[in-house]
């Protein structure tokens, strides 16, 4: 791996980068924090379930040395004895192996989700070069790796040595006591150590989820031209989108156009903005915007108006109003009844005026 391989990424790692990668396997998690959480697990359920066990195992064992002398161990007999104590034994192990295995799917899930990616279990040819092994090897990946795992041994055998030292009279006590509690106190005293130690690996593997959380953040990152490459590759080329934007926009201006001849008023502020209206008292309970338009498409407007002889009135407030606030197609609002209305009244006398109109 190079030294400067990272050169150049500034940028963070888009969604599409982040979901590419998981889909490939590639996520955030720690080992370590894994091997913490199953041990303490063990702990606890050794803490819970030891006397359970070694009561279990004590009656295996009486049953097996009481018995030895008066069964006949042959290659029909064997076989039946053996199953039978493959099952005693699983009754025994199946609510500590059952409670592993639930904390190592727990803590696995609670750092990466739950996802099934197919791909991360295929076989990559690219680790097979000797070339990329020596470098995986001799990386500063490496090397954190080795002082993680000397940090860890001695913490743990430190943890592990003084937490028995600790408990050396318990530990001669035994000598002395009954072989039907003995089973019981070690499964305790096991219980406790083995907690001690893996609450010790717990506070590494907090600290190794977060190194595992930055080193991926920081593979993640990307370049600039990255970034440009993925958004055209997922969103389209920006040149092709806004050739494909400037036809809609075209398309929308024709098609609003063709609506001016049927208005019965264009209302202008008057060099600005133009709002074409239309009011058909068989369709709409109140008149409709079919046009509206700031400077040249204003001046289109007025222009498509006059050609076909609908009356352009001047009204500042009220083309102000009627374009910042009403939709292309859309009804006016009540509040604008008032104005609108007078505006018609007016168009509408014009029309009586000079078309003797009724």
């Amino acid at each position: 791996m190079s030294f400067f391989s990272d050169e150049g990424k500034t940028e963070k790692a888009t969604p599409h980068r982040r979901e590419k990668a998981r889909s490939e396997g590639s996520v955030s998690k720690s080992m370590e924090l894994n091997s913490a959480a199953v041990l303490i697990g063990s702990s606890l359920l050794l803490i819970a379930f030891g006397n359970y066990m070694m009561r279990g195992l004590e009656h295996m064992m009486r049953t097996i040395l009481s018995n030895s002398g008066s069964v006949e161990f042959t290659s029909g007999t064997l076989q039946p004895y053996m199953v039978s104590g493959m099952k005693a034994l699983g009754l025994l192990l199946a609510p500590v192996l059952l409670g592993i295995m639930a904390v190592g799917v727990a803590v696995n899930v609670g750092q990466v989700g739950f996802r099934i990616t197919p791909q991360a279990a295929y076989p990559k040819l690219s680790r097979l070069n000797p070339a990329h092994g020596f470098g995986r090897l001799f990386s500063a990946r490496s090397l954190v790796e080795l002082g993680k795992n000397v940090l860890k041994l001695a913490v743990i055998g430190g943890v592990i040595y003084l937490t028995i030292a600790g408990q050396l009279e318990k530990i001669f006590s035994l000598l002395y006591l009954p072989i039907g509690s003995l089973g019981s106190v070690v499964g305790q005293m096991l219980g406790r150590v083995f907690l001690t130690a893996s609450l010790s690996l717990l506070a590494i593997g907090l600290l190794d989820f977060f190194y595992n959380r930055f080193e991926f953040e920081k593979s993640l990152m990307m370049t600039k031209e990255e970034v440009k490459e993925e958004s055209k590759q997922t969103e389209g080329d920006p040149q092709v989108k806004g050739k494909i934007r400037e036809i809609m926009v075209k398309t929308s201006m024709s098609r609003m156009m063709k609506k001016v001849p049927e208005a019965d008023v264009v209302i202008t502020n008057p060099t600005h903005l133009a709002v074409a209206l239309k009011y058909d008292r068989q369709k709409s309970a109140a008149p409709i915007v079919v046009a509206k338009g700031a400077r040249k498409v204003a001046e289109r407007i007025k222009a498509i108006a006059e050609e076909h002889g609908i009356p352009i009135v001047e009204n500042v407030p009220l083309a102000h109003a009627l374009y910042k606030t009403v939709e292309i197609g859309r009804e006016i609002p009540v509040n604008l009844y008032k104005a609108v209305a007078e505006v018609l009244a007016y168009v509408y006398r014009l029309k009586r005026k000079f078309f003797g109109v009724a």
